[in-house]
């Protein structure tokens, strides 16, 4: 019996990439988009260069919220249930622990210093 042909890197590249929440991705272009045009038009109007410095803003803007929502808030989730365990997230937190009290000692004297008189 012939063992089927495992798929090659690019059918699971195309497969992967299909399967993808791109609303998400559309979405943080957006906001980068909004966010980066009003701040160059805040900062330098309408004048020379505007279309370069748009541009180089939104992919600045860009690559910073689609790292920090797509890559690193999901990896934080990931270590917290992989490296802490499931209990981890929902559990409460625990009440300190209650010391016994030490018994009332009377207070120290003032300090004397060796060297003055």
């Amino acid at each position: 019996m012939a063992r089927p042909t495992p798929p090659t890197r690019s059918q699971r590249l195309r497969r992967r990439l299909a399967t993808y929440n791109w609303r998400r991705v559309g979405v943080l272009a957006t906001i980068s988009f909004v966010l980066s045009a009003s701040l160059v038009l805040y900062l330098f109007g309408f004048g020379d260069r505007f279309v370069g410095r748009l541009a180089s803003a939104f992919f600045v803007g860009f690559c910073l919220l689609s790292v920090t929502f797509l890559a690193v808030i999901p990896f934080i989730g990931w270590a917290s249930t992989h490296w802490f365990g499931k209990s981890w997230l929902g559990a409460p937190t625990p009440a300190p622990a209650r010391r016994a009290s030490q018994p009332n000692r009377q207070p120290a004297g003032p300090r004397r210093s060796p060297i003055l008189p």
